[in-house]
């Protein structure tokens, strides 16, 4: 009965995907521009967060600067556009080529630092490019970029890229983590040494990460500012969009694919309501992170998970929960098959 039970509840999850895709792809179709927009906004919020719990909560790799690639994103879009006349599909493309491009200059100092002074690390980085971008002729000093190519725009094609992106971000990470890249980002979370002596390249691995997580957040920062229009330095790399991602994945629940998207959710709903209270917003905020933190440490989706086992998107590989990440993959890189029962 409980295996017939648990293989009705695994057949509906695909169904309800499905239903909810849909449903979100359908929206621009019959929603007014108002509704377009806030989803714009939630399905980059949940892209953002997904790729930092990608970095942070699988791979162990908490940074305080991902505002850099949402910086350079946004600053390659208004260059390309505004500067040089360029497409917006050439524009995409060249800001996550600049993103990576950026990340694999700066892992060269950043990954010789551990812990919390890679943390440090990436936010000091952030806050130089800051200072930079104010004194630098090319991108229009302090003053910045109007974005003039996303006044012609229609929001609800803003909303349908915003979409392709969120749903793209969920689709990476869980094909990722089912991969055998994915087992080793995890053992090398959990023990790193361990994971290295069962013959995963720390260095290797930590890049491929780090990569994939700066060029696809260069993309979402491309597709925020032009939903914004208007760019200037302070504000594109502002800790700011780190403190979001950190707010979506610490409410939804950090290691799991569904609390970006509950955290995003939660977030988007408080800050639409605190525009009512602008001198308290932050400190309203604050209480309820904290609040959530103190009653569900794991976060929501965690919690839900540790005590009713409920997940939507598993990563699990089906091999047996019982011998741990590591042994695990030292199996799968020995190219060891389970044996049956």
């Amino acid at each position: 009965m409980e295996r017939l039970e648990t293989g009705k509840r695994l057949k509906m999850k695909p169904i309800a995907v499905i239903v909810i895709i849909a449903f979100f792809a359908s929206l621009s179709l019959w929603s007014s521009d108002y509704y377009a927009n806030l989803f714009s906004l939630l399905f980059l919020y949940m892209a953002m967060g997904q790729m930092w719990n990608l970095l942070a909560g699988y791979s162990g790799l908490v940074s305080l600067g991902q505002q850099i690639f949402i910086g350079i994103g946004g600053y390659t879009l208004a260059v390309m556009t505004e500067k040089f006349g360029q497409s917006l599909a050439l524009s995409f493309v060249v800001a996550v080529v600049v993103c990576v491009a950026f990340a694999f200059i700066i892992s060269f100092p950043i990954f010789k630092m551990q812990g919390i002074y890679f943390t440090i690390g990436t936010w000091i980085i952030a806050e130089a490019l800051a200072v930079f971008f104010v004194n630098w002729s090319f991108v229009n000093y302090a003053i910045g970029y109007n974005i003039r190519v996303a006044i012609k725009l229609d929001p609800h094609f803003i909303y349908f890229m915003a979409f392709l992106i969120g749903i793209g971000s969920i689709a990476i990470v869980y094909f990722l983590l089912r991969s055998k890249t994915g087992l080793a980002l995890m053992s090398m979370r959990d023990n790193p040494g361990s994971a290295e002596v069962r013959g995963v390249n720390l260095y290797r691995t930590k890049l491929k990460i780090f990569l994939l997580t700066s060029g696809f957040t260069g993309l979402i920062g491309s597709v925020l500012y032009l939903n914004l229009v208007y760019i200037v330095p302070r504000a594109a790399f502002a800790i700011d969009w780190t403190v979001i991602m950190v707010f979506i994945v610490i409410i939804g629940g950090m290691g799991t694919i569904e609390g970006p998207i509950i955290g995003a959710v939660v977030y988007l709903f408080l800050r639409q309501y605190l525009y009512n209270y602008p001198g308290i917003s932050m400190i309203i905020l604050g209480a309820v992170a904290v609040a959530i933190i103190l009653l569900m440490p794991k976060g929501i989706m965690g919690t839900l998970h540790a005590k009713f086992g409920f997940e939507l998107f598993s990563v699990r590989r089906g091999l047996s929960q019982e011998k741990g990440t590591l042994n695990t993959l030292k199996d799968i890189l020995l190219g060891k098959k389970e044996e049956k029962e």
